[in-house]
């Protein structure tokens, strides 16, 4: 018979609490527009939000960085009908640190654009939609994703390549599958 106070049997519970716990908190902050900072698109690339949106699958827990000059922008969360008209009044949230983090925690749809007048009609504004099932997408306005090309653009970097965040379910479900086998196999063994 199993000891339930043994320091094996707690120590055992305390190791899969943990891998679990490891595994199901796998979240990500992403740097909205990646190389670029949260700004006017510029003419060389129009669509910078665009290709940023389609290239990133977004989940509940994830998080946005919206980076920029403290002191020339901000980013404001509005409503659906704001954002379409780039209606800038009684924002639902305004960050403007320069260093703004937005925590995605509910499912549904989010609209962003930036504080300062003007800009939202310049495309500087982001919509993500957060669905139920966790995945998510994310995409900014005149360009519907059928226009973009199936390739995510290149750019220069100083330090090496970009790395890429993993994909998700699959493989989560397989790690949490494979992580409660082992330790019921461990457990096994030492018990």
């Amino acid at each position: 018979m199993v000891d339930l106070r043994s320091p094996r049997f707690l120590f055992l519970c305390a190791f899969q609490f943990l891998v679990l716990v490891q595994i199901q908190v796998s979240c990500y902050q992403y740097k909205v527009g990646d190389l670029d900072a949260w700004g006017i698109p510029t003419s060389a690339n129009p669509q910078v939000y665009t290709y940023w949106s389609k290239y990133h699958t977004l989940k509940i827990w994830d998080s946005l960085l919206f980076l920029y000059p403290p002191s020339q922008d901000s980013v404001i969360q509005v409503t659906r009908e704001n954002y379409n008209s780039c209606n800038l009044t009684d924002p639902i949230l305004y960050m403007n640190n320069g260093n703004s983090l937005f925590n995605i925690t509910t499912y549904g749809d989010f609209y962003f654009t930036s504080g300062v007048p003007g800009h939202c009609q310049k495309n500087q504004k982001l919509h993500i939609s957060v669905p139920g099932n966790g995945s998510a997408s994310a995409y900014s306005p005149s360009y519907g994703p059928g226009a973009l090309p199936d390739t995510a653009p290149s750019y220069p970097t100083v330090f090496g390549s970009i790395p890429l965040p993993p994909s998700s379910s699959p493989t989560n479900r397989f790690s949490i599958l494979l992580s409660f086998i082992i330790g019921s196999a461990i457990w096994a063994i030492i018990m």
